[in-house]
């Protein structure tokens, strides 16, 4: 690579092309795609159709699509984009319509840090995306493949004008790294143009300042001008490379950067330190289980069945532990996110994962984040990641919780805030503290920082203290004199900055629903306006398949189980383990007996339901869901509407038939709508 010849972008674009402008009326959608160019008055936004705000990497790529790993991905862009009611746009639609700039609403690319979405946007011909804001990893992937980003909508006119724009208008905002990247025209030539000595690395020259807890281990992993690890002090903004202590990513992301790699470095190259890399298998395990047979007739099982060996044979030939299939029982050892947590990740560590929810060990106080395709596959090349030190925000949960009031209840509640919903959080780490979260287990801190990824933050954390100790001590067998020492210095120094303090007191907050279409859609069961009945109730996932998880779905059923009750005839209940040590944990507590009696269906470890990809998705339009999981974006689990809550929540809907408050005293539980329980149970 030393001797590849690498050249910057011309620093003009000219887009030569249709623009395609995704709104929330579907006759707009496909009145362009049959060729008309829609009006858009840029200087009078109040006067354009309302634009698709919101649209997640779901949409633009369902789950089943990401089996593809090549350019034949550029036949499926927004193929699940939900446009009122209706899934406008099918296969090919994009490619054929001749369009190279897509324009959309507020927070562009939420959710799954599928890099799939952006490749497939530009296989389709798209080069530029135009959006409000766009999340942080959608748009950092973007760049990686060189896809233009952008937050001015003056450029349409520019575009449709067939003017030249300078690349400057692109790069401006940015830091030197990103900007040379964009430059560069992606991540892998940019990273050549490093190896060569030809870029321009900013060296990190901050004065001493408090510091949050996250500004702290950037500060112990950023490279310095001799690329030695570790600097005195960063602030927001600072810009550099950071050194990994854990790279790993699943089998929906590693055949795609496996091909890269063999393609951009070598058939017989070798990964840098391969014992810090892991792989997964834990996304599709019980596919077939649930795979339409329309799909499979596309290939689609076959495709997914490639993505498990290339990621085997990849892991084979490079010498990187691979947590694979059971051998004796279908399923898997367990969700990337669920082993990281309980065998791997280190307070004061700096991890990265091929998966949005990397944040999830942020909970025992390192710092996690999601990266794409190409990311993975160059920190394999360097062993180092691009960053920005992020801003910090701080959430203080004050007080002591209600006992049916769980973590999920809080992130869902700050889910629902303005401050949130509107983005001004994208990018940010989630610091979160208070007594109410020091109270917490480390498994419901875990909650907390894995659904930083709903927020669109950087990553969540949670200081480490007595109870990260004991979690190491029991899940690690770490003495607890090196535990301790893990920890040491990991706190946020009185006086450090944040962009934004958000305060809550948990006796204020009771159990919280998201209402199907997002998790931002945050409301309290008690201000649900009609009883809700459920068919389908499901807890697993890494949010919410953890050891403290299976507690609260065994305490629901087993003081069902005294009261003469078990899971309702009109609903099913699935339970699914996020990992080996989880399902050992249950037969140890004797949870799978009271699972059993209840009615429950127990699964093996997988993400399974939460991506489409396992018993649990729904299978119709009107088919209503309660879910432990994260995420309940249209399509992600099946087409039917999707209520997010808490493991209380999830068991306690299951008995009941319908979405209820959980309540411990062995009460009757109260339904969603005061005075109509018996219609609910009807």
């Amino acid at each position: 690579m030393l001797t590849r010849a690498i050249q910057k972008r011309p620093d003009k674009c000219k887009f030569e092309g249709r623009i395609l402008f995704l709104t929330e009326d579907p006759e707009l959608i496909r009145r362009q795609l049959a060729g008309e160019d829609l009006p858009w008055d840029t200087k009078n936004p109040q006067n354009n159709p309302k634009l698709r705000d919101d649209i997640s990497t779901d949409e633009i790529t369902p789950a089943h699509i990401c089996f593809f790993f090549d350019e034949k991905l550029g036949e499926w862009p927004y193929t699940g984009l939900k446009c009122g009611n209706e899934v406008p746009i099918k296969r090919g639609d994009v490619k054929q319509g001749g369009f190279v700039a897509a324009v959309s609403g507020k927070r562009r690319g939420k959710g799954s840090s599928r890099e799939q979405s952006p490749y497939a946007e530009l296989c389709a011909g798209i080069k530029l995306v135009i959006a409000e804001n766009i999340e942080r990893i959608y748009k950092q992937n973007c760049q990686n493949l060189g896809v233009l980003t952008s937050t001015d909508f003056s450029l349409i006119d520019k575009v449709r004008a067939g003017q030249e724009i300078p690349l400057s208008k692109f790069t401006e905002g940015e830091d030197d790294i990103t900007r040379q990247v964009i430059e560069y025209g992606g991540l892998f030539p940019f990273n050549v143009a490093r190896m060569q000595k030809k870029v321009f690395l900013p060296p990190i020259t901050t004065a001493k300042r408090p510091m949050t807890i996250a500004e702290k281990i950037f500060a112990r992993h950023m490279l310095n001008p001799q690329n030695e690890q570790g600097v005195s002090y960063v602030k927001p903004d600072d810009s550099g490379f950071a050194r990994t202590d854990l790279r790993f990513s699943h089998e929906y992301v590693t055949p795609m950067s496996a091909i890269f790699f063999e393609h951009f470095v070598g058939k017989d190259a070798k990964v840098n330190d391969p014992a810090t890399i892991l792989f997964f298998r834990d996304h599709l395990t019980f596919l077939d289980e649930v795979i339409s047979e329309e799909k499979k007739k596309m290939g689609l099982l076959d495709l997914a069945g490639q993505l498990k060996y290339k990621q085997e044979d990849f892991a084979a030939k490079q010498g990187i532990k691979l947590h694979g299939e059971l051998k004796d029982r279908k399923g898997s050892e367990g969700i990337c996110h669920s082993i990281v947590a309980e065998m791997y990740a280190l307070p004061g560590q700096m991890n990265v994962g091929s998966d949005s929810h990397t944040p999830h060990v942020g909970a025992v106080g390192c710092i996690a984040f999601g990266i794409g395709t190409t990311d993975v596959f160059n920190s394999w090349i360097t062993k180092d990641v691009r960053v920005k030190v992020p801003e910090s925000v701080k959430v203080i949960v004050r007080g002591g919780r209600k006992p049916n009031v769980t973590a999920k209840d809080y992130i869902l509640l700050l889910l629902s805030m303005e401050y949130i919903r509107s983005g001004k959080a994208l990018a940010k780490v989630m610091e979160f503290s208070g007594e109410a979260i020091e109270a917490l287990s480390v498994d419901e801190r875990a909650t907390m920082t894995n659904m930083a990824a709903e927020i669109g933050g950087f990553t969540g954390i949670v200081a480490p203290d007595q109870k990260t100790v004991e979690f190491l001590m029991e899940r690690r067998g770490i003495s607890r004199a090196e535990a301790k020492k893990f920890g040491e210095g990991l706190f946020s120094d009185p006086d450090a900055q944040y962009a934004h303090v958000i305060e809550l007191n948990a006796d204020e907050i009771t159990p919280m629903v998201a209402t199907p279409g997002d998790p931002g859609n945050g409301k309290f069961i008690r201000d649900l306006n009609t009883p809700v009945p459920v068919e389908i109730a499901y807890g697993g996932t890494c949010t919410a398949g953890k050891n403290a998880d299976m507690d609260m779905y065994a305490q629901v059923l087993a003081e069902a189980l005294q009261q003469g009750k078990r899971i309702a005839d009109s609903c099913k209940f699935y339970i699914q383990f996020g990992s080996q040590e989880t399902r050992e944990y249950c037969v140890r507590k004797g949870y799978l007996e009271i699972f059993k009696q209840a009615g429950a269906i127990v699964i093996e470890p997988s993400c399974g339901a939460c991506i489409n990809a396992g018993p649990g998705v729904s299978t119709r339009p009107d088919q209503v869901v309660i879910s432990a999981q994260n995420r309940n974006f249209p399509g992600r689990s099946g087409p039917g509407l999707m209520y997010l809550a808490s493991p209380y929540t999830v068991a306690a809907s299951a008995v009941a038939g319908y979405i209820v408050e959980y309540t411990p005293s062995g009460k009757e539980a109260l339904p969603a709508a005061t005075g109509l329980e018996k219609q609910g149970r009807e």
